[in-house]
């Protein structure tokens, strides 16, 4: 991607180095942590998960190497750039004044209005207090776990989860998490399932704007993208850690699924077409 030169954002509070880390030993099982971990990236509102235990230590990281500085300038680069692009696309729709999420940038484990978030659970949004949280490393774990790296698959992350807000912002969150408290958990993973991939089409959608307004995306930045898309898809990870997929234990969407969704809005950039919710299973 293009990027020399664009804005940071102001919204984003950098805690790295601050509060307690987290030991997460892999051991033998490590490819299955890989999974679950991979699994919840790009998670929503998980606040009914976020109870998971950790093994805390003090943090007395205070510098930071040139790569990880890097990385946290992307960051902000990347939610300035969702700002930009989701403020154009609430005026043009009637949608009123966007009011942005706050980017958190942490290390090993924060506090959040939705509980404790570690770096094992990977970026998620929290709707508790609208921010969304993300340890810069988890981009390497993409790398060296899925082989999924490169500017736009790492913005792609972000963008999701801005997605999430998205949801928030237009009710969408709120109506599928009543309805998925008040059914049963094959049914509440299918609700969840349709959260993920309209946040896939709104990650799509911020990159077709991104691209017509900055030129920033050329076809390798978009291949690498949809290889991310490809490989955190619930079916090639379960696949991956134990040889087989369990699709009524899908929470995320296939690959097809998540791919189909994050093309469709880079084509058309049409919030309209944010449909999940309408589609039925055989055409999700």
């Amino acid at each position: 991607m293009r990027l020399e030169g664009r804005r940071e954002s102001e919204n984003v509070e950098d805690r790295r180095g601050m509060g307690t880390g987290t030991k997460v030993g892999l051991g033998g099982i490590g490819g299955l942590i890989i999974a679950g971990l991979i699994t919840l990236l790009m998670g929503g509102n998980i606040g009914d998960v976020l109870s998971m235990g950790v093994q805390n230590e003090a943090t007395t990281q205070t510098e930071f190497t040139e790569e990880e500085q890097q990385l946290a300038q992307f960051a902000r680069v990347i939610e300035a750039s969702t700002e930009d692009v989701w403020s154009q696309i609430f005026r043009e729709n009637g949608l009123g004044e966007y009011d942005p999420p706050t980017l958190v940038l942490y290390t090993g484990s924060t506090s959040t209005a939705c509980g404790q978030g570690s770096q094992a659970m990977g970026p998620f949004y929290c709707s508790g207090d609208q921010k969304l949280y993300i340890d810069l490393s988890f981009f390497q774990t993409m790398q060296q776990q899925l082989g999924a790296s490169g500017d736009l698959a790492y913005a792609y992350v972000i963008a999701h989860e801005v997605g999430h807000h998205i949801e928030y912002l237009t009710g969408t969150l709120q109506k599928a998490h009543q309805r998925m408290q008040a059914t049963s958990q094959a049914n509440a993973n299918k609700y969840s399932v349709r959260l993920e991939l309209m946040a896939d089409f709104y990650a799509g959608v911020w990159a077709h704007y991104e691209s017509k307004m900055f030129g920033s995306i050329n076809d390798k930045d978009l291949m690498e993208a949809i290889k991310c898309a490809q490989v955190i898809g619930d079916d090639y990870l379960q696949k991956r850690a134990q040889g087989y997929a369990v699709p009524e234990s899908f929470t995320h969407g296939t690959s097809e699924q998540r791919m189909k969704w994050f093309k469709l809005g880079f084509q058309t950039g049409d919030v309209r077409r944010a449909t999940t919710f309408q589609e039925s299973d055989a055409t999700l």
